[in-house]
């Protein structure tokens, strides 16, 4: 510093000393610079004011040199003369070849440099010294801001040939400042401890609290002051103000008190609320969006609410921009307020085009047939959100972001920006699961084919009880009013006794055609009709398929196996406001869905299922949120064959447990247990119990979870990753089972198994906690859960994963 005032000393005298010798006024013969090496001639010659043949004088020559200096390509410039020409003798500013940064840890290097180059510090610019003690002073301020008060920022010049020099930015961050205390002076209604633990900042983290942050920042605290402000506004303290905050630094640097002082004031209600201003017509609906009366204890929150909701009404009659102001009256002998809302809708606005980026793969068209805002309509934000939502739960983007440009008074741009993600595979891999063991798969399943929104899929897959394999197309956009067509061919075999079943084999193939009709933005029906060969073999004769076999027997062929054939037609009611297709924080979800094989085929059954899931955000970002889920189902058969019942095939029952339906306990292990009866020597039959399931033809599932996102993850994965805290509950019973017959006989194994399995009352319940992330590969599902009712014999599962769909 004590240099560079050396330098810019010795330039102001030989300046004036300069100037003294130019006391008349001449007429300048020639200009002339030395000292020239970066800088051409033609470039100094234009910062100057001057030129041959104009008739200066001292003042002029002064201003001249200021010009010159002002170029910023100079150090140092000395004016001569010899007769009437003039001498620029001047040293270039050097060029700056390197700038380097060790030590910063808190900033980024990118941070810094982009700083720098605003400041005219970059690789290629003349180095200007005076701005280097500057910058380094804004960058301990800002340490200083986040509690290094030890950080030190030295800039270190190195001189390289040819007039270059190197810039070395050395930081000394030092440590963070610990919040020794923070106080609260002035309050009486609210204690210390009730204000503070509201704030971000705290001056008592202990070793237990990873959450909590004793480190000061000064971005931090302002944050808090208003936190602490909103609380006694929200509370009807109007006139509370903090009135001074006072931060004190330990001697050491490392600590940090933190004195807040407030005055609270009274508490204020309200007086009376007005309305100015064009309110359209709609008084009526526009005040009964304000939920507070004369009378009520004043609340900024919801004063803002109502600024909110009004803003919101007018959005959705098309007045994009509406001027919403509150003007609050106070009296203060009174100790009452009159809100007065002033509102002027402003002129309603119209869509000019809709302008959609970041679709690299899905075509225009796809997204564009989802929105509900139309150009050269009127402008409704309810159209833009059902719009937006709409797009989420294609299931296509990890992103969608809808804004509005004004392009003029009443008109405005629609600016759709969607990032897309995976929406489909080409798959061949090998996965695991606890529940479906090894797996093997091969195909391809896109859901948004070559970017046309169309669903294809060829999948092979093997695990340790199924081979499948199946081909299905779905287009959402059969007609352009959103009626939806496919079809699937399909390939299954199945065998039973690996997946915790009483053992058979069933091949099954078939075809099935389905569509879809929109009823509504979130009511859809779907329709379809299936045909489908079982082939059933390997069976045992357990006390529960005889009823079956008594009435089908005929159909056996002599190698104990028999084939179905059967047609079936579905329906299905789906009601859907979540906002996103996978991985939703808000929204509820509706299914209703009933199968039932018309009367010529082989068997006569119908099926019922109703289930339901249901996403209440916690927080306003939807990282913290609830889901309630629950499932119910019904089976039976109908109409006669041979003039018997017919009842529902064995291979169609319910069954529960496993990561899908109640955590804690063995995939299909909940439910009625197999029985064997014999006869004895006496004639009297004697029953034994297996461990394995046969499931019903009634079940219910309920599910209640905490959503919340996995602590200390990168916030770019957080749309794919979530954790939660579960409690499942649910039981499988069958009506058609004779509890009265099988109770009075003897019971010889497994006895402890046996219970009334004609109606519902065995429920089982579990606890837990699950990981679910959205991999490259499919869904992977890791989930830790404990039993809180189970009965004899079942077969809990503390631990499960899976990594892609099982099946």
């Amino acid at each position: 510093m004590f240099k560079r005032y050396l330098v810019v000393t010795a330039f102001v005298f030989s300046s004036c000393f300069s100037m003294l010798s130019f006391a008349e006024k001449f007429t300048i013969s020639d200009l002339q610079f030395e000292g020239l090496q970066r800088v051409t001639l033609g470039a100094a010659l234009l910062s100057l004011p001057i030129r041959e043949g104009d008739e200066v004088d001292s003042y002029q020559l002064s201003l001249a040199l200021k010009k010159l200096y002002a170029s910023t390509h100079f150090e140092t410039i000395e004016l001569e003369h010899e007769g009437t020409v003039l001498i620029f003798k001047v040293k270039e500013r050097p060029t700056i070849s390197n700038v380097g940064l060790t030590g910063n840890d808190k900033l980024t290097e990118e941070q810094i440099l982009d700083s720098l180059k605003s400041s005219a510090i970059q690789v290629g610019d003349p180095l200007d010294r005076t701005t280097l003690s500057g910058i380094e002073k804004s960058l301990e301020d800002f340490y200083h801001s986040v509690g290094k008060y030890s950080a030190q920022v030295e800039a270190i010049i190195t001189p390289l040939p040819r007039n270059r020099v190197s810039i070395q930015f050395v930081f000394r961050e030092g440590l963070t400042a610990k919040i020794e205390q923070i106080n609260v002076v002035g309050n009486e209604v609210f204690p210390d401890s009730q204000l503070l633990k509201r704030l971000t900042l705290s001056d008592s983290a202990g070793w237990w609290d990873f959450f909590a942050d004793d480190n000061y920042q000064k971005q931090k605290l302002a944050g808090d002051l208003e936190v602490i402000k909103s609380y006694y506004l929200d509370r009807g303290y109007i006139r509370f103000e903090i009135e001074d905050t006072q931060v004190a630094i330990t001697p050491s640097k490392k600590g940090v008190y933190v004195t807040v002082n407030v005055n609270e004031g009274d508490i204020y209600k309200i007086g009376g609320v007005q309305f100015i201003g064009n309110l359209l017509g709609n008084d009526e609906d526009i005040k009964s969006l304000v939920p507070f009366i004369e009378g009520d204890v004043y609340a900024a929150s919801d004063v803002a609410y109502s600024e909110q909701s009004i803003r919101k009404y007018f959005g959705r009659l098309g007045y994009a921009y509406p001027e919403i102001t509150t003007y609050p009256e106070v009296d203060d002998e009174t100790n009452t307020v009159v809100v007065n809302f002033s509102v002027e809708p402003g002129q309603r606005g119209y869509v000019r085009n809709i302008n959609i980026s970041g679709n690299t793969l899905t075509a225009d068209v796809v997204l564009r047939r989802e929105l509900r805002q139309m150009e050269a309509g009127w402008l409704s934000s309810e159209s833009i959100e059902l719009s937006k939502n709409r797009l989420n739960r294609l299931g296509f983007f990890s992103k969608v972001d809808i804004n509005t440009e004004r392009v003029s008074e009443d008109l405005v741009d629609l600016n759709v920006n969607v990032e897309e993600q995976a929406s489909g595979s080409f798959n061949a891999g090998v996965g695991y699961g606890t529940e479906s063991g090894l797996s093997l798969s091969g195909g391809i399943s896109q859901d948004n084919f070559l970017g046309t929104g169309d669903k294809v899929g060829f999948e092979v897959k093997f695990n340790d009880y199924s081979k499948s394999t199946n081909v299905n197309y779905t287009t959402p956009y059969l007609t352009k009013d959103g009626v939806s067509g496919g079809a699937r061919v399909f390939y299954d075999l199945f065998e039973a006794g690996e997946a915790n079943i009483v053992d058979y084999t069933n091949t099954t193939y078939g075809i099935r055609f389905n569509m879809g009709f929109p009823v509504n933005e979130i009511n859809r029906l779907g329709f379809s009709l299936g045909w489908e060969s079982n082939g059933i073999a390997q069976l045992k004769s357990y006390e529960q398929l005889r009823q079956f076999w008594d009435i089908y027997g005929s159909q056996l062929d002599e190698d104990g196996s028999v084939n179905f054939q059967n047609i079936d037609v579905t329906a299905k009611w789906t009601r859907n406001n979540q906002d996103k297709g996978r991985m939703a924080t808000q929204g509820m979800k509706h299914n209703l869905w009933a199968k039932m094989t018309i009367p010529s085929s082989d068997l006569q059954y119908f099926k019922i299922n109703f289930d339901i899931s249901n996403y209440q955000r916690i927080t306003d970002d939807g990282e913290w949120t609830t889901l309630l889920r629950g499932t119910l189902g019904y089976a039976n058969g109908y109409g006669q064959f041979d003039g018997n019942d017919q009842i529902l095939p064995f291979f169609e029952n319910y069954y529960a447990g496993g990561y899908r339906t109640l955590r804690g306990f063995s995939s299909n292990t909940v439910g009625p247990r197999a029985m064997y009866t014999s006869g004895g020597n006496d004639g009297n039959s004697t029953m034994t119990l297996t461990d394995n399931a046969v499931g019903g033809n009634a079940k219910y599932t309920m599910s209640a979870e905490v959503i919340f996102p996995v602590p200390f993850l990168d916030e770019a994965y957080t749309r794919q990753v979530r954790s939660s805290v579960f409690v499942d509950a649910g039981e499988v019973w069958d009506t058609e089972f004779n509890y009265d017959y099988y109770s009075q006989l003897s019971c010889s194994y497994n006895c402890e198994y046996f219970g009334d399995y004609s109606k519902p009352g065995r429920i089982r319940v579990s606890m837990g906690t699950q990981l679910t992330w959205i991999s490259p590969m499919g869904p992977l599902v890791f989930t830790l859960a404990v039993p809180l009712k189970e009965y004899e014999g079942d077969r809990t599962e503390t631990f499960s994963f899976n990594i892609g769909d099982t099946f």
